[in-house]
C-alpha cells in the first residue's frame, strides 16, 4: 500500500472542503429561487388583444366612468353644484372569464355596484370657456373604494334663445380598489385558485381621454332643452392584481389595454326653477355598452 504524502492529503482535504462549500451555496441559492419563484412569476405584465375577454371587460366598465356633459351646451354657464348617478352595465359571466392573462380561471367579480354616484362642480372661465370637475373620494362602499377625478373644458357657440353647439375635451383619472380577482365567494370555493387565500384588493385605473361635440336647442319656452352629440374616447385602462393565495404567493399580474372608441349621446335638461335643474342622458359606446346618467344641478351665487 502506497503512502500518501502530507502535501497531497492536505490538497485533497481543501478540494473536499471547497466542494462541500459550493454544495451548501447551491442548496441555499436553490432554496431562495424556489421560495421567490412564485412571486416573481406572478409579477408579469399581460397585454391582451382588443378582442379578448379582458379588453372587452375593461371597455364595458369604462363606459359609466366617462365624464360626459350630461346637459345641453350653455352660452352663459354659471357656478353650479350637482350630483350625478350613472348606471353601471353588467358584465356577463362569459365575458368576465379571462382568456389570455389568467386562462382557466373562473369569472372575475366585476358586477360590484349598480350605480356610480359622483358630485359635479361647474365653473365659468374667461374667453367663453366652461370647466366642470368631479371627485369621488376614497370611501369604501360594498368593498369598492374609488378615488376618481373627472375634468372637462368646453367652448359653446350660439344664442341664448336658439340652438347652441359646444366643443368639449374631457378626462377621467384616478383608481378604483375592489376584490375583482378573488372575492369572498371565490375564497370558499374548493375548485377556485382563490380557495383559502386572502381577499384580493385589486386596483383599476380607467385613464380615459376624449373629445366630443354637442348640439342643443330650446323647447317649452326654454325650460326644456334636448341635446345630442358624439365623440371619441381613448382608453388606456390598467388593472393591477393584488392577491395572496393559501401558500403565501402574491399575484401582482398587471393587465394593460389600449382602446379607441366612438361614442354617441342624447338627452334633455329641464329647468325646475330659476336655480334648480335636472338632466338625463343616454350614453352609447357601440363597441362596449350603453349607460344612462341623471344629474341634478343647483346654481350657486348671484
Amino acid at each position: 500500500m502506497r503512502a500518501v504524502s502530507p502535501r497531497r492529503l492536505a490538497h485533497g482535504q481543501v478540494r473536499a472542503g471547497t466542494a462541500r462549500t459550493w454544495g451548501r451555496s447551491a442548496l441555499i441559492v436553490a432554496a431562495l429561487v424556489q421560495g421567490a419563484g412564485p412571486r416573481l412569476l406572478a409579477q408579469s405584465v399581460c397585454r391582451p388583444p382588443a378582442d379578448s375577454h379582458e379588453a372587452r371587460t375593461l371597455g364595458i366598465v369604462s363606459v359609466p366612468l366617462v365624464f360626459s356633459a350630461v346637459g345641453p351646451p350653455e352660452v352663459l354657464p354659471g357656478f353650479t353644484l350637482g350630483l350625478e348617478a350613472a348606471y353601471v352595465p353588467r358584465v356577463d359571466r362569459t365575458t368576465a372569464t379571462p382568456t389570455i392573462c389568467r386562462p382557466g380561471k373562473g369569472p372575475e367579480h366585476t358586477n360590484l355596484l349598480p350605480l356610480l354616484p359622483r358630485p359635479r362642480l361647474g365653473l365659468p372661465l374667461p374667453l367663453g370657456l366652461a370647466l366642470q370637475a368631479s371627485w369621488v373620494p376614497p370611501v369604501r362602499i360594498s368593498g369598492v373604494k374609488a378615488n376618481l377625478f373627472g375634468f372637462s373644458l368646453a367652448r359653446t357657440f350660439g344664442h341664448l334663445d336658439g340652438a347652441t353647439v359646444a366643443v368639449r375635451a374631457h378626462a377621467t383619472l384616478g383608481s378604483i380598489h375592489a376584490p375583482v380577482t378573488c372575492d369572498d365567494a371565490a375564497l370558499g370555493d374548493p375548485v377556485s385558485e382563490c380557495f383559502r387565500g386572502t381577499r384580493s384588493d385589486d386596483r383599476y385605473s380607467p385613464n380615459i381621454l376624449g373629445a366630443d361635440i354637442g348640439l342643443g336647442w330650446p323647447m317649452a319656452g326654454g325650460r326644456l332643452r334636448p341635446f345630442v352629440g358624439g365623440g371619441y374616447n381613448h382608453l388606456a385602462p390598467r388593472f393591477q392584481v393584488n392577491f395572496t393565495n393559501q401558500f403565501g404567493a402574491v399575484d401582482r399580474t398587471r393587465v394593460e389595454v389600449n382602446l379607441d372608441r366612438a361614442a354617441f349621446f342624447g338627452g334633455a335638461s329641464w329647468q325646475l326653477s330659476d336655480r334648480l335643474g335636472a338632466a338625463g342622458e343616454v350614453y352609447v359606446v357601440p363597441a362596449d355598452a350603453v349607460t344612462w346618467r341623471l344629474v341634478v344641478r343647483q346654481a350657486i351665487g348671484p
